[in-house]
């Protein structure tokens, strides 16, 4: 409004020919009286209601007038924010980006108009009906202004907490619908799964939170009855109560009859109006914006994660959309247990290799499974780019789109094509399983095992032959977004790392919880997950600004400190978990064929139990092995 501010101008001369429409309305009706009819002066009262007539007249020239500059105000705010919409839903493949320009944005359009109409008309109506009170007696103005003020002073009080709880209510009222909307499709699965008793718990809990904001809500209503009872009803009572001491004191009959007309046929609409206006429309403006534009700083609370989300004037081009975003994630695994995740910002560009490190119980493994639709987040939402998948996160139909290998690899039994192409709706060539196997490194065991028609005994596999099938099942997936949750910890780091770079050779997007820091220095972006210290940039940026970082880095590099990596990350640097160069010559980490291969021993278990350094001082095999 400020930027068109002759606008404004021109919509406040219009509304004066309303002012004076007011103030005629009261004062001609007490001239009428005093002046006319109770001087027995017909002609002369039947002139005064003339005037009040043109006066309507007039008025209604004017509110014509006055819809012309309150389009000239909208208008512009409606082409902002279509242009805003559309920008982002460009730049982000915004799947709300539809409905914010079919429908939202044309409700902050009409709400912004009817809040300009009902603000400006209680302003102008309130001066007219003020100076009309004063001109016929100053009395009259100390009976009705004292509880106008107050009535409008409480009403102000309201907005802000009426705006958060009508926000509160909406959010509430989404969630419950949307659960409703993907519970009651899956009511005969959910009946078969034995699950009544959960979705109805979990469903009870949003139905209770849209109970809670609407009656905290109805509250605060409440209070917006009692400022238009004060504001609007109360000067009528009081001038009737006082009627017998006014008329004592000068003023006439005709003036209290003004004064009343003033009240209840000016006044008191002009508040109602503005009551239901502001209380009503007023919110649903500023929650319509909020969603509209949510370009707001984040809470003090929530790690700022993507720091290069909004370009700068002159930068760049945005870069590829984001193949996963997660909005204000929280999550927990229990209504009185603390969030393991809490109020998480994160967008991963399509195409992204992404390492996430932390210390162990952080959260890592719950993040990448609300990534991949396998947990539903307690707050915020996680979604997969439209590009990937039209649905978002949770949901079992997620796995076409996105694959999760978890630590412990599951095969099952029957041959080793059908393990291989599990997640393919028919069956994977031989060429191009063949092709997979070789990139991944699984062509050894393929070929122990007498093929993929050989028949795969899942207990006969080590550990890490499991998850080299599993990460081969996963890289023939095709899928754009793959997850591996320390999936290649059992794997020795050259093995580790001709995994992690046949992904990225494949194409997609790819998440990795790092088991080892050379992951991280392969990536080209880190979440380090540290609580509230959460870091997200690159290896060199977060080695100056995350502590944590540099001590897992300094732990894994030969010297035991960060600024010894070499600027080229060299993975051959990092160390595996376990100490090396043992006298025993015991390996720390499996490889790929050790049930089959007799040269190397590898501690497995606690070491405490299982291998001490020097206990093998005869040197002979440990445990006949």
């Amino acid at each position: 409004m400020w930027a068109r501010r002759r606008v404004v101008g021109r919509l406040a001369a219009w509304s004066v020919l309303e002012t004076a429409q007011t103030f005629l309305t009261g004062y001609a009706l007490a001239r009428a009286l005093d002046a006319g009819f109770l001087a027995g002066r017909v002609d002369v009262g039947l002139g005064w209601l003339a005037a009040a007539a043109v006066a309507v007249v007039v008025g209604a020239y004017g509110t014509g007038r006055v819809y012309g500059a309150v389009a000239a105000l909208v208008e512009p705010l409606r082409d902002r924010l279509v242009r805003h919409v559309v920008e982002r839903g460009v730049r982000e493949a915004d799947r709300g980006a539809l409905s914010r320009l079919t429908q939202q944005v044309e409700i902050a359009r009409d709400t912004f108009a009817g809040l300009v109409m009902v603000s400006r008309s209680f302003v102008f109506t309130a001066a007219g009906a003020l100076i009309g009170l004063f001109s016929l007696a100053p009395p009259l103005l100390l009976v009705v202004a004292p509880p106008l003020a107050a009535g409008v002073g409480l009403f102000a009080l309201t907005l802000r907490p009426l705006t958060r709880r009508q926000e509160a209510f909406l959010v509430a009222d989404e969630d419950l619908a949307g659960r409703l909307g993907s519970v009651c499709p899956g009511l005969r699965d959910i009946t078969a799964a034995g699950a009544e008793d959960r979705i109805a718990a979990e469903t009870g809990v949003r139905i209770a939170v849209e109970q809670c904001a609407a009656r905290s809500l109805a509250r605060w209503g409440v209070l917006r009855v009692v400022a238009l009872a004060i504001g609007g009803q109360l000067p009528i009572v009081l001038l009737l109560a006082t009627a017998p001491w006014l008329l004592a004191h000068g003023v006439t009959p005709g003036a209290l009859v003004g004064a009343l007309a003033y009240v209840t046929q000016s006044l008191l609409p002009a508040l109602q109006n503005l009551i239901h206006g502001l209380g009503t429309s007023g919110s649903r403006l500023a929650v319509v914006l909020r969603r509209i534009a949510p370009d707001t700083p984040a809470p003090t609370n929530a790690p700022a994660l993507a720091p290069d989300t909004a370009p700068a004037p002159g930068s760049a081009p945005p870069g590829p959309p984001a193949a996963v975003t997660l909005s204000s994630v929280t999550f927990a695994y229990g209504p009185a247990s603390e969030p393991v995740i809490d109020n998480l910002h994160l967008s991963v560009p399509h195409g992204t290799h992404l390492a996430i490190v932390g210390p162990s119980g952080i959260g890592k493994s719950t993040l990448t499974a609300l990534m991949a639709g396998l947990l539903a987040p307690t707050g915020g939402s996680v979604d997969v780019c439209p590009a990937l998948d039209d649905r978002p996160a949770p949901g079992r139909s997620a796995h076409p789109t996105r694959v999760l290998i978890p630590q412990e690899a599951y095969v099952f039994t029957g041959t080793l094509a059908e393990n291989l192409g599990q997640l393919r709706p028919a069956p994977v060539p031989e060429l191009e399983l063949l092709a997979a196997a070789e990139a991944l490194g699984l062509s050894a065991l393929l070929d122990t095992l007498g093929g993929p028609t050989a028949e795969v005994d899942p207990a006969s596999l080590s550990s890490g032959e499991r998850q080299l099938i599993a990460l081969t099942r996963a890289y023939l997936a095709h899928a754009p977004l793959a997850l591996l949750d320390e999936a290649t910890c059992h794997l020795d780091p050259a093995a580790e790392e001709r995994v992690e770079r046949a992904f990225v050779r494949r194409g997609g997007t790819l998440v990795v919880v790092a088991h080892r820091i050379s992951s991280a220095l392969r990536a080209d972006r880190v979440l380090v997950m540290d609580g509230r210290r959460t870091a997200y940039g690159s290896h060199d940026d977060l080695l100056d600004r995350s502590p944590l970082y540099r001590d897992l880095v300094g732990a894994w590099s030969p010297a035991g400190g960060a600024a010894t990596v070499p600027a080229a990350h060299r993975p051959e640097t990092s160390q595996p978990a376990l100490p090396l160069r043992d006298p025993d010559g015991v390996d720390a980490v499996a490889g790929p064929g050790l049930p089959r291969d007799r040269r190397h021993v590898v501690a497995y278990g606690p070491v405490g139990q299982m291998e001490a350094s020097g206990d093998l001082r005869d040197g002979g095999a440990f445990g006949g092995q």
